[in-house]
């Protein structure tokens, strides 16, 4: 696997920065999570849980290793410059400042591993008048200016049912590290790197972002509510997704339901948008979603089912594309996983091992890294670790 020898100490806690690590990890990364002795990611045990950890903690820590380290004590932060010296990445999601604090910081670190990739992920970033607000995904949504273009429902703007901005942080931050390390491998020099998971959000907004800087009153109805790139309820209650976009799409469909009019209904906002989409809406609830899926089967449309969570994995797409797995946990039994969107060679990444019980890797990882049996129960007796 591509990352097979990086090693990154993973500081981070929570879902998006954990989705981050997990990436690395399944691209053969050795990802060690660091933890607080005695309560570990806060994810581990915010409720539900399977038989003793959180689902969604399950779901998104495969492939990695645990060390307890209580890094409020110095003894606790010397063992994590010890284990620094011999990484390639270091990975934290601390309110800015904090790292500092603790004395664990990039530029301390760079001191003894100048080649260090030191990524920071921030709901504002390190810097900026915001830097030191606490924020969830609704908050990056609503300032980047995501969440007004997402529709409206009773008069207020929809809240997506994804954590996107949590999400799309942690693929950000995956992909950031892979470029330091790559750059790495000619300068020979390490990298620090800044991730707001508001800018995050901003740089999604290129349709809309572009329609503002070039004076343009017309934007591509790609939020919905047109005929072209909507979705549909079926008659038996259900939904379907078209989006035909280019026009020979679009003229496929007509000729499938037989509406040579509408041919030349073009991509973009018109008068007659609410006329033509009461049309269709209508035309849709006369068959059921399978039967107009059937219908759409083998032609060159844009089309689609709008899947409730128990379909998702028993898509014959999704099942061909091996994005359900399982895996053994000693403690949780067998565990349902999303697989990795990452293909290479068109295989999938496999998973080498369930999600780590906290501070399971503690002795492996110490012991590795030069500490005696004697100092490691001396270290567990004063709750360092």
């Amino acid at each position: 696997m591509p990352l097979t020898g990086i090693k990154v100490l993973d500081l981070t806690r929570l879902l998006p920065f954990g989705y981050g690590s997990m990436l690395l990890a399944d691209m053969g990364a050795e990802v060690i999570k660091i933890e607080e002795p005695t309560m570990g990611d806060y994810m581990r045990w915010i409720p539900p849980v399977n038989i003793k950890e959180n689902y969604v903690f399950l779901s998104t820590n495969r492939n990695k290793k645990s060390v307890s380290l209580n890094l409020k004590e110095e003894e606790g932060r010397d063992i994590f410059c010890r284990l620094a010296t011999k990484a390639d990445v270091i990975f934290e999601s601390f309110r800015p400042g904090v790292v500092k604090k603790l004395g664990i910081d990039y530029e301390r670190i760079k001191k003894i591993n100048p080649q260090i990739v030191y990524c920071s992920c921030s709901g504002f970033g390190q810097t900026g008048p915001y830097s030191q607000r606490a924020g969830h995904d609704i908050n990056y949504l609503g300032i980047s200016g995501v969440l007004g273009v997402c529709g409206r429902h009773l008069d207020a703007p929809v809240v997506p049912g994804v954590p996107v901005a949590d999400m799309t942080s942690g693929v950000f931050c995956a992909l950031s590290i892979c470029a330091a390390l790559a750059g790495r491998v000619n300068s020979k020099e390490g990298k620090y790197i800044d991730i707001s998971m508001t800018d995050c959000m901003v740089s999604y907004m290129h349709v809309y972002g572009a329609a503002l800087f070039g004076k343009s009153p017309e934007i591509l109805p790609i939020n919905g509510g047109h005929g072209r790139y909507e979705t549909f309820e079926t008659k038996d209650g259900r939904f379907i997704t078209l989006g035909n976009v280019e026009d020979k799409f679009w003229q496929n469909l007509c000729d499938l339901i037989d509406r040579e009019d509408l041919k030349k209904y073009p991509f973009e906002k018109t008068s007659k948008d609410k006329e033509m989409l009461s049309e269709l809406r209508d035309l849709f609830r006369t068959k059921t979603r399978e039967e107009w899926l059937s219908l759409l089967d083998g032609k060159d449309i844009c089309y689609g089912p709008v899947n409730e969570i128990d379909e998702i994995f028993s898509d014959p797409q999704i099942k061909a594309r091996n994005m359900y797995i399982e895996v053994d946990h000693p403690v949780e039994g067998k565990i349902g996983q999303i697989g990795s969107p990452i293909k290479f060679g068109g295989e999938s990444l496999t998973v080498r091992c369930p999600p780590p019980r906290l501070g399971e890797n503690t002795d492996e990882i110490l012991q590795e890294n030069g500490y005696s049996k004697e100092e490691i129960d001396k270290y567990r007796e004063a709750k360092i670790i």
